[in-house]
């Protein structure tokens, strides 16, 4: 029996862990690690407003999510409590990929720390959004969007727990995102508040174009256990593999169950998941899971870990 770490992606918006961050001093202290590696207080890592400008914004919240990533990890392996297996969504990938050594953590906290000097869109260009897309079982997303032009998939989240829906990520410009959403019957495409980034679609290339350099400067080593990729079927073998993920995420859609299946097939019977991008009970995964974000859920991975007899390696990766 196999325990896997599913971790979230996404901008972390809204503060979580703070009752953790009070709770367990490891927590404290990788905080202020972070902070000297980011040159962010812990309030803004933690708990403050984010900045506003567009790429300081997804480069501070980007922080605050891998920082709780790290922090539940960190808590679990004082508790005896280690993961079998990784995987993640976009950011929730490249975090997974560091607690398996494939990077430092200073090496990627100084990597996401770089993206706030990308340079904002032009206020003058069409506005972005991202959407989520409920899409009926038995019917494709792409008859959904159709002909759509400036609309693309930018993820796939699986079923829903009932199997009714299927559950999308649409990303492309607001304006003919939302023609889509108000064409269509209520429910089967919601704009998200506040997400004027598109994510995994062509529209981020020059993001993708300006962070490149300084993916190439990091020496990615093989990661030291199994790490699910969240863009292609399979796992993460070789770091030149790692590599390819981190320089294709802004721009490739992300897959929910390439990471659960491929968890399932892994021997995964239970799953710690960890970032709000993966809303409780919603979906169909193959497995029991644990929400973390109190201290509480901690208690509560490691009660289910030892009533299962759960085994691992203990190779001490993903330490500071």
């Amino acid at each position: 029996m196999a325990l896997g770490y599913l971790l979230g992606g996404g901008v972390g918006t809204e503060p979580h862990g703070i009752e953790l961050h009070g709770a367990y001093p490891v927590m404290r202290r990788l905080y202020e690690r972070i902070a000297g590696w980011t040159g962010l207080t812990v309030g803004q890592i933690l708990e403050d407003d984010l900045p506003e400008p567009q790429e300081e914004r997804g480069s501070v919240g980007s922080i605050r999510e891998t920082a709780l990533a790290l922090a539940v990890h960190d808590i679990l392996a004082e508790q005896g409590v280690h993961p079998s297996v990784l995987g993640g969504l976009s950011l929730g990938a490249m975090t997974s990929s560091c607690l398996a050594g494939a990077l430092t953590r200073q090496e990627l906290f100084g990597l996401l720390r770089s993206t706030r000097r990308c340079p904002d869109p032009d206020p003058s260009e069409p506005a972005h959004a991202l959407a989520i897309a409920a899409v009926p079982a038995g019917q494709s997303v792409a008859a959904l969007i159709g002909e759509t032009e400036g609309v693309h998939v930018a993820g796939d989240m699986g079923d829903t727990a009932d199997r009714a829906l299927r559950i999308h990520l649409l990303g492309g410009l607001r304006e003919p995102l939302a023609a889509l959403a108000g064409s269509l019957p209520e429910g089967l495409v919601t704009l998200l508040p506040g997400r004027g980034v598109a994510q995994h679609t062509p529209l981020r290339a020059p993001f993708r174009a300006f962070v490149a350099p300084y993916v190439d400067a990091i020496d990615f080593a093989a990661p030291q256990r199994p790490v699910l990729s969240c863009l292609d079927p399979g796992r993460l073998a070789s770091g030149d593999e790692v590599r390819d993920l981190f320089r294709r995420n802004p721009t490739t859609p992300i897959s929910l169950p390439y990471v659960y299946e491929g968890m399932r097939e892994e021997g995964v019977q239970l799953g710690v998941v960890v970032g709000p991008a993966i809303p409780a009970g919603l979906l169909a995964i193959p497995f029991p899971v644990v929400h973390v974000e109190q201290p509480e859920h901690i208690e509560k991975v490691v009660s289910s870990v030892f009533e299962l007899g759960i085994e691992y390696p203990e190779t001490g990766v993903g330490a500071c």
